[in-house]
């Protein structure tokens, strides 16, 4: 079988295309309703979907600078600052000196980060497994398989 040319697999994909942004806004729409709110007593107020981005980030490459966290996530350094002063006000982020370069700092994760992170994570999979658990053997096959794609996708 031969590779259609590009401007026929664009056009052979519109229906997919949509498809895949309905289904995947609607599942992120979703997890972040299991997010903590505000009117839960006890509970610090949440952080905004662009502060949680950058603390998980933070965790999952070890450490970064703040002008690689901004690259990271494609945002302006001025804004990343002041999403890194949130986070460090909620001492979920640390700042140290950085290796080699006196200038600069680096972020890491506090344990509080982490351990806030982790329980985001925990709630969203628990959700996710309960609905997987309704999909029959088959239905999960093909989302085992189609999760490295998604993913690719995302980092494109």
């Amino acid at each position: 079988m031969t590779t259609p040319p590009a401007g026929e697999r664009a056009v052979a994909a519109p229906g997919l295309a949509e498809e895949l942004r309905i289904s995947i806004a609607r599942l992120s729409r979703r997890l972040r309703t299991l997010r903590p709110s505000a009117a839960e007593p006890g509970v610090p107020s949440p952080l905004s979907l662009t502060q949680f981005a950058a603390l998980a980030a933070i965790e999952r490459h070890g450490s970064m600078t703040p002008r690689e966290l901004a690259d990271h996530e494609k945002v302006q350094p001025p804004s990343m600052t002041r999403v890194i002063a949130h986070l460090e006000e909620r001492g979920l982020v640390m700042r140290s000196p950085h290796p080699t370069d006196g200038r600069q700092v680096v972020l890491s994760a506090t344990d509080g980060g982490a351990a806030l992170l982790r329980e985001e994570r925990r709630r969203k999979e628990a959700w996710l497994s309960r609905r997987l658990v309704e999909l029959t053997e088959d239905e999960r096959e093909i989302l085992r398989r189609a999760a490295p794609v998604i993913d690719k996708l995302s980092r494109s």
